[in-house]
C-alpha cells in the first residue's frame, strides 16, 4: 500500500520494544517481532487478551494469564525461558506485523544480549516475521542457537487452533 494511502487508513506511530525478559542463565529464547498497541499500552509482553501467548505459557510452565504479570514473568525466567523482540523499534500503524514498515525496522543488540546469555542454544520465533526480520538483519559469530518458528500466538493469527499452537510450543518444553 502507498505510504500515502496507508495515512489515510490508520496513523503511522513510532513503536519501542521493551527491554528483555531474561536472567543470566536462560537458555531458551523467545522473539517476537515488537508489541502490539494493547502491549505498548500496559507496558507488558502479550497483553492483548486474545493473544495465546500467556494461555500457552500456562499449559507449559504455570505461568498462565491467571496469575499477576509479575509472576508469570518469574516462573518462565525459574525455567530458563528469556522474551524478547527482534526489532528494537520502528514505524507501524496499529498492531499487525503486516504493517511494519520496512525501512524503518532497527534490530536489538543480539550480539551484547548473547554476551550476557551464554547459555541460549535455542531461539524460538513467535511468528514468520521475526524469524525473517531476525535472518536477515542478524549476524551472530561462532555457533549460533538452534532456530525454530512458532505459529504465532496473535490474535491475527486465527487460521490455527489453539491446541494446534499449544502442540507446536511443546517444543520449548522438550527443549528445556
Amino acid at each position: 500500500m502507498p505510504v500515502a494511502a496507508r495515512k489515510l487508513c490508520a496513523p503511522m506511530s513510532r513503536a519501542r520494544s521493551f527491554p528483555p525478559l531474561a536472567r543470566a542463565d536462560a537458555r531458551v529464547l523467545i522473539l517476537g517481532s515488537m508489541p502490539g498497541a494493547e502491549s505498548l499500552r500496559r507496558r507488558e509482553y502479550y497483553a492483548h487478551p486474545h493473544n495465546q501467548f500467556w494461555p500457552i505459557m500456562g499449559a507449559l510452565f504455570g505461568a498462565g494469564r491467571e496469575l499477576p504479570y509479575d509472576e508469570r514473568v518469574a516462573r518462565l525466567l525459574d525455567r530458563g525461558v528469556a522474551v524478547w523482540d527482534v526489532l528494537k523499534h520502528c514505524e507501524r500503524p496499529g498492531s499487525l506485523d503486516s504493517a511494519i514498515v520496512r525501512d524503518s525496522e532497527v534490530v536489538n543488540d543480539f550480539g551484547a544480549f548473547f554476551r550476557a546469555h551464554p547459555a541460549i542454544d535455542a531461539i524460538f520465533f513467535n511468528g514468520a516475521k521475526s524469524e525473517s526480520v531476525f535472518r536477515r538483519a542478524v549476524a551472530l559469530p561462532g555457533r549460533p542457537p538452534r532456530c525454530t518458528r512458532l505459529p504465532s500466538t496473535s490474535p491475527a493469527h486465527a487460521g490455527v487452533s489453539r491446541a494446534a499452537k499449544l502442540a507446536a510450543w511443546r517444543r520449548i518444553g522438550e527443549t528445556l
